[in-house]
């Protein structure tokens, strides 16, 4: 992370979280050995964390995820490296599950897809739209892995779509004991909702099942320099505009710099893209949400059709999505909080402004996973993407934290908070049953990490 050094002001508590979060690693030197690849655990894709982890595996078998397991005392699966926390982290073997990677074809009497854990969305989606088919939302950013996004809560943007993990049916997953359990809804019932968000807790998912549905084609259409007061009077209106619809911002007195809305062509009633949309002008050239960087690595804009998986993410698959160097934050509000929340950050912008690169608001469909941040109520969400500043985040974060905490504000698993785990703890009504569910599966603590021993307390 970065190096300049500033004095921060935190309560003990605050430290205690922030030493968790952001703890180093030493190198290893790699060797080739047993059932896997062994090497140093070194950085998240945007080189702002360091992961503590002495080593990583890599297996391609089960037969070899079962033969770390059993040499290991301390384990955590690793997905596509897209977390800034240390959930994903541990003081011994890293697992990789980059090589379960194999795609099944679709079920079309189920209408689902099974695949590997380690398959990134980007990869899985030409395969689905070549077969004539399509999943229900994606992320910004297609590079993530299908466990790892599921696992974390992971979402898109859209006030009927719930987050990835909504489109999981079955997984297949290796327990801390070594032995392969096949999870689904039918046979778990209510309990799957306790399973699916489970933060790397339970055990390695080396196969997940998603729901599909038939192929689509989006538009997409971006607007600049939507009013403050656009917001008071009309921000239900402009969130449920489209099938996906963004806002970026700073937090300044302009209001919204941005609103990408993303359309299905020819499905109900779909955007009708007027010249104006509540107040915000049409742009007439594609943008990047930070309006001073190239959009070369953006998804099409300007209302040009396409395939739904290269509309839904803001970047394009065979692109790094940024340069990196940044960190990310992102809090989830009820969606009647939306804007008393967003009130509370826009009177930061002094505070947030210094450290911030971008902010982008969007809106997820409720569900019922218990560790998910939409557990529960729709939901709105904050998220911030930070300069590579430290301290600078660190210092502005729990004033962040404490606008949002009369609104039951949940972080993401996997992004940079200071929440007291005891406050943190109190957003989550099925917490309790799911550190049954941890004593369940992994009643040895293999797979526990500071992070969950802090934040779940098992």
């Amino acid at each position: 992370m970065g190096k300049e050094k500033r004095t921060v002001t935190a309560p003990v508590a605050t430290v205690m979280v922030i030493a968790l979060l952001l703890a180093g690693c030493a190198p290893s030197r790699p060797r080739e050995g047993g059932a896997s690849v062994e090497y140093s655990a070194g950085q998240n894709w945007a080189k702002t964390f360091s992961y503590a982890a002495t080593k990583v595996a890599e297996p391609r078998t089960v037969a070899e995820l079962q033969a770390v397991i059993q040499e290991s005392e301390r384990l955590k699966p690793l997905g596509s490296r897209h977390s800034f926390s240390k959930v994903a982290d541990t003081e011994g073997t890293l697992v990789s599950m980059q090589h379960f990677a194999e795609i099944g074809d679709v079920d079309a009497a189920a209408m689902t897809v099974t695949v590997g854990g380690g398959v990134k969305y980007g990869d899985l989606c030409e395969r689905l739209d070549a077969q004539g088919y399509a999943l229900h939302n994606l992320a910004s950013l297609p590079h993530i892995s299908i466990a790892g996004a599921i696992s974390t809560g992971t979402h898109g943007s859209g006030s009927g779509n719930g987050n990835l993990a909504t489109a999981v049916e079955a997984m297949e997953l290796v327990t801390p004991s070594g032995e392969v359990r096949r999870l689904s809804r039918q046979q778990q019932g209510e309990q799957f909702d306790g399973m699916v968000v489970g933060l790397g807790t339970l055990g390695f998912v080396t196969k997940v099942t998603l729901q599909v549905q038939p192929r689509f084609e989006m538009r997409q259409y971006v607007y600049e320099d939507l009013p403050v007061s656009s917001l008071e009077q009309s921000l239900d209106a402009v969130m449920d505009a489209a099938y996906s619809v963004s806002l970026f911002t700073t937090w300044g007195q302009g209001g919204i710099e941005e609103v990408w809305v993303k359309t299905r062509t020819g499905a109900g009633q779909p955007f009708a893209a007027p010249s104006t949309f509540h107040g915000a002008k049409a742009a007439t050239k594609n943008l990047h949400p930070i309006r001073e960087l190239s959009p070369e690595h953006c998804t099409p804009q300007m209302g040009i059709p396409g395939p739904w998986y290269e509309r839904l993410p803001h970047f394009k698959m065979g692109f790094t999505p940024s340069s990196g160097e940044e960190l990310q934050s992102e809090f989830f509000v009820a969606r009647k909080d939306a804007l008393p929340a967003m009130r509370a950050i826009f009177a930061l912008h002094d505070k947030v402004a210094p450290v911030l690169q971008i902010s982008e608001v969007r809106a997820i469909k409720g569900d019922n996973f218990w560790l998910s941040p939409a557990f529960g109520r729709d939901s709105i969400a904050i998220h911030f993407t930070w300069k590579k500043d430290e301290a600078g985040v660190l210092a502005v974060l729990p004033l962040v934290e404490a606008a949002l905490k009369p609104y039951g504000a949940r972080p993401h698993w996997g992004k940079v908070f200071t929440m007291a785990p005891g406050e943190l703890q109190q957003q989550y009504p099925k917490l309790e049953s799911f550190r049954a569910l941890m004593r369940e599966f992994d009643p040895a603590g293999k797979l526990r990490n500071r992070f969950s021993e802090a934040y779940l307390n098992p």
